[in-house]
């Protein structure tokens, strides 16, 4: 379901009644884009079925779908158009556009070819535990999560008021640790992907994959000054992910043993079961993941909303009804892998009737 997570904390304000987000929604839903548009997006039906609910609750968790369709014209193709062009004004003139002339020429070819371009769409999934007041965002890009953490806090009227999660311990220097010591956590291991990057002005980059991390080398990058800024990671033999020095996970994957469970209790039941069973199963794992990294990271760090000043919070708690995983025999994990395995206008764009290279 998800394939990467940003965490945002719910600051200030509590979630709106589900009927009032259903409403608001509505008023969002998702449109395709229009002839000349270049990007449209909207909140779609969760379980995928037309004319249904845009937020769907199970055992609590709210889950929501956004939607988002961009359409281009390859670059490659606006540019020969535009020389085309710029080559005939200069014949019939004697001059040749440039600057802000050539940028509009640009623009209007752009739009005369968008009607024709192959629209793409992609989905992004938003899980909100109001219990524990957090929301998880479908992305590893900061810049798209925060796009869509501003919708929902509209959709509240800017009662909302969300916070990316921090730790007491930034992942760098966690991760940092973990590494130099050859010693993961409790109830994490260490798998066979890493990068550490200098942090100065070259940036100069290590790149390990596929490559087991228990060795003098990667504890001497570190001691050299490099910080890892993503590490891969299994958590309690059940899920597998990358963690980033931003506190992202990426690549999210659940383990054999989970999809397993998760066949057995989804047997027999209907579509609509199975996306419940599917949310509950990744709400509950993810939440626990969630619970035990920030532990692991030194608990949550947050600000006072009076006094500015940092205070710790304690570790987020799994979902209702999940349960805790049991405590690790030892505060440490060795290092190694938990088995993650790793006449009518053309349709056609123009460019497609164009000869290729051989």
């Amino acid at each position: 379901m998800f394939k990467n997570a940003l965490i945002y904390r719910i600051a200030e304000g509590a979630v709106p009644a589900l009927a009032e987000i259903e409403e608001r929604l509505q008023a969002d839903r998702f449109a395709e884009c229009g002839a000349t548009q270049m990007e449209s997006s909207g909140w779609v039906e969760p379980r995928g079925k037309k004319h249904g609910a845009l937020i769907e609750t199970v055992g609590g968790q709210l889950m929501l779908r956004l939607c988002t369709e961009t359409k281009a014209v390859p670059g490659s193709v606006v540019k020969r158009r535009l020389e085309e062009q710029l080559d005939t004004i200069e014949q019939e003139t004697g001059r040749r556009p440039k600057g802000k002339q050539a940028k509009e020429l640009k623009e209007a070819i752009q739009h005369e070819l968008l009607p024709r371009a192959f629209p793409k769409r992609g989905t992004t999934w938003v899980w909100i535990d109001p219990e524990h007041r957090l929301v998880v965002v479908d992305a590893a890009s900061l810049k798209r999560a925060d796009a869509i953490t501003t919708r929902l806090i509209e959709l509240s009227n800017g009662k909302l008021q969300l916070q990316l999660l921090q730790t007491q311990r930034s992942p760098a220097s966690a991760m940092s640790e973990w590494l130099a010591t050859r010693e993961a956590p409790a109830g994490f291991t260490v798998d066979r992907e890493c990068e550490l990057k200098q942090p100065d002005s070259e940036k100069a980059a290590v790149r390990y994959s596929r490559h087991t991390l228990d060795i003098e080398e990667v504890a001497e990058h570190i001691k050299q000054g490099k910080l890892p800024t993503q590490l891969a990671l299994t958590w309690d033999s059940r899920v597998s992910f990358v963690l980033t020095e931003t506190l992202t996970l990426k690549k999210l994957k659940l383990l054999d043993v989970v999809l397993e469970e998760a066949e057995k209790a989804a047997a027999g039941r209907g579509s609509d079961e199975g996306f419940d069973t599917d949310v509950a199963l990744f709400t509950g794992e993810l939440g626990r993941l969630i619970a035990d990294l920030v532990d692991a990271l030194g608990g949550e760090l947050q600000r006072d909303a009076v006094t500015g000043a940092a205070v710790i919070a304690a570790p987020a708690a799994p979902p209702a009804g999940q349960g805790a995983r049991a405590d690790a025999a030892s505060t440490h994990a060795p290092l190694g892998s938990a088995g993650a395995p790793a006449p009518q206008a053309s349709t056609t764009p123009p460019w497609e009737d164009e000869p290729q290279p051989a």
